[in-house]
């Protein structure tokens, strides 16, 4: 498999599934608390684990969200959308050890890679932390066909972002770094797309959506937002679970 930034994308094999309780808002709204500002031991149980690089790479994070606050949105789209397409594209299966798993930030940020949700996902709890309302962001799934970026059709996520209620959204692609207007990415069609507020099906091509209701029919949102609750419960004693031990830090697909 290519690198995403090479013509790739990671095969999603999305399910909805069982409905969670409305306990799920909570979690949303607690899990990115304490993102700018990282314990010291925290950052020595990282770099333990993943290198001296893992440790940079989460003091750049922070570094990011505090030089970014108070920015115009329009350019902390842009630099967020830069700073974590910068990181390795690597397959679940390559990287985890298992056809699906979705990553927290600090996860996919700790040990330097993973694949197209991923990147959403950090994207998405990034500018949230940096005052995004949810109301602005949706994280789209979307069958994306041969194009320029990508050499065969493929499953593939993006993060949607609507500067207005009802503009067209500009799309945070790990394919691209430019930020193009959906009306642009016609090789994007989309199939479901959601956020901390709610779950939406695409209609025919242009039609909107459908309400769901509560993302947490979403299993691997739930459960990625469970451990991201989890990380920051424990707070000085992170730990990733999960990884496959062969691939963790890699620093490359």
């Amino acid at each position: 498999m290519q690198h995403a930034r090479q013509k790739t994308s990671g095969t999603l094999s999305r399910g909805l599934g069982r409905f969670m309780p409305a306990v799920f808002a909570l979690l949303v709204s607690l899990c990115i608390a304490g993102v700018a500002s990282f314990s010291p031991a925290l950052l020595a149980k990282v770099k333990r684990e993943f290198g001296i690089e893992a440790k940079y790479r989460i003091l750049d994070w922070q570094q990011l969200i505090n030089q970014d606050r108070g920015q115009q949105e329009r350019d902390i789209i842009r630099s967020v959308n830069l700073f974590f397409n910068r990181v390795n594209f690597i397959t679940d299966e390559r990287h985890w050890g298992r056809a699906d798993y979705w990553a927290t930030p600090v996860e996919f940020l700790a040990t330097n890679g993973g694949d197209c949700e991923d990147y959403s996902i950090a994207k998405y709890f990034t500018l949230r932390e940096l005052g995004v309302p949810d109301e602005r962001m949706r994280i789209t799934y979307v069958k994306a066909a041969r194009s320029a970026w990508l050499d065969t059709p493929q499953a593939h996520m993006v993060l949607a972002y609507y500067p207005q209620p009802d503009a067209v959204p500009l799309i945070l692609d790990n394919l691209i770094d430019d930020i193009l207007p959906a009306s642009q990415r016609s090789d994007l069609v989309p199939v479901y797309s959601f956020n901390g507020l709610g779950l939406w099906v695409a209609k025919e091509r242009g039609a909107g959506y459908t309400s769901l209701g509560n993302p947490g029919r979403i299993d691997f949102w739930t459960d990625m937002n469970i451990r991201m609750q989890q990380e920051r419960q424990l707070g000085e004693s992170y730990s990733v679970h999960g990884g496959n031990p062969d691939t963790l830090g890699h620093t490359g697909p």
